[in-house]
């Protein structure tokens, strides 16, 4: 945004005109009364009339020109000194005028419009202050903004906590119900008493992930960081899914550059991050027959992890939302799919933890996730 000068209100333009007025008034004043004094002194003093006359006959300029008027010099010096006074005078009034104009900024902000800035500049050291100024309203209205979105975020979470414990307890309650009131049939005792352990389970893990995701994100956690393999945990991680792989068709492949690719890293915690992602590909990638388990050194700092599957494209919209909290692709809350909406974004708390970045990518023929760690999270900075 351009900022403009201040701009003068007709009452100020007014003022600043009478302030000029009356300074040469009071300067012509001045200057009369000093060449009077003068005058009267060179007129009592022989010797001083004498020495003028001399210097003007001496002090000559280019083409032999001599200094015949001394009054006309002595008024030309003063009016040089009138107007730089005049300059200063104005100028002065000019920047309080600049002052009251911050000073009533601030009154308006100060009255609860924090989302205002101070628009105009000056060629003062008031400038920054301005700057100061607008700094701090800034920083106020992110304060007010994230606070704002912390108060929804954690209605939010009420909300959403309340419907996923909500649809699971009330089967829970209805089938318990049904067994209640009485069942002669053995096969719909079993089958009722299935479903409400299904249920529970459910619940169990909402309840699991929940509380794994707000110790994540509490600022007390720690990462047990030691030196990890990775070829040899992407071997045990697909180990752990290959019944399941078998069942829908999927092959893993697995490929780490170099082979001996080692980095510091909380390894129960990296474990959790695989499992949330390969289980994803799993529930979400239609179609999908390959799920390809990728790290590459990229440099002496940092590396890239990649899970990519060659399932359905997951949409852009989701692509802005999916690691977010509760978020689910299906674009409804129905839990069918067994999932609680909460593992990519425990995905995130613990790419956070270590220092590190995670995106995700899809197009018509791979979903990639790309994550971005530094090989020892203690010696480095967050990754931009």
């Amino acid at each position: 945004m351009n900022k403009e000068h201040v701009k003068l209100t007709a009452t100020e333009k007014s003022e600043l005109f009478a302030e000029g007025v009356i300074t040469i008034v009071l300067l012509l004043l001045l200057n009369l009364s000093i060449v009077i004094l003068i005058n009267l002194t060179i007129l009592q003093n022989k010797n001083l009339v004498n020495g003028i006359y001399f210097l003007k006959k001496t002090i000559t300029f280019a083409g032999g020109r001599h200094l015949w008027s001394w009054q006309n010099t002595f008024l030309v010096m003063m009016g040089v000194g009138d107007l730089i006074v005049l300059y200063w005078r104005l100028i002065r009034r000019y920047h309080q005028m600049q002052l009251r104009h911050v000073i009533s900024e601030l009154h308006y902000i100060a009255q609860g419009h924090f989302d205002h800035t101070i628009s105009f500049k000056v060629k003062t050291d008031l400038q920054k202050v301005i700057d100061s100024i607008n700094s701090l309203v800034d920083s106020t209205v992110n304060a007010i903004n994230e606070e704002r979105a912390i108060e929804q975020s954690k209605d939010e979470l009420i909300s959403n906590v309340s419907h996923d414990i909500r649809t699971p307890l009330t089967s829970i309650i209805g089938y318990l119900g049904l067994l209640k009131s009485g069942v002669d049939d053995p096969e719909e005792q079993q089958r009722y008493l299935n479903i409400a352990y299904s249920k529970a389970e459910q619940m169990k893990s909402l309840a699991h992930d929940l509380l794994e995701y707000t110790t994540l994100k509490s600022t007390n956690t720690s990462l047990n960081l030691t030196s990890l393999h990775i070829f040899s945990m992407l071997e045990q991680v697909a180990a752990g899914f290959e019944f399941e792989a078998d069942e829908k068709g999927v092959v893993f492949n697995i490929e780490t550059r170099p082979k001996d690719l080692t980095i510091q890293a909380d390894p129960e915690k990296l474990v959790r991050v695989y499992n949330n992602l390969i289980t994803n590909a799993l529930k979400y990638g239609t179609g999908a027959t390959q799920i390809n388990l990728i790290a590459n050194l990229v440099n002496n700092n940092e590396v890239e992890l990649r899970v990519e599957n060659n399932g359905e494209r997951i949409p852009k919209d989701s692509l802005k939302k999916i690691f977010e909290r509760f978020y689910r692709m299906e674009g409804s809350r129905n839990t069918q799919t067994g999932g609680t909406g909460l593992g990519l974004a425990i995905t995130k708390s613990i790419v956070d933890l270590h220092r590190g970045k995670i995106r995700c990518e899809s197009d018509d023929k791979w979903t990639r996730f790309i994550i971005c760690l530094p090989l020892d999270p203690k010696n480095t900075k967050s990754l931009a």
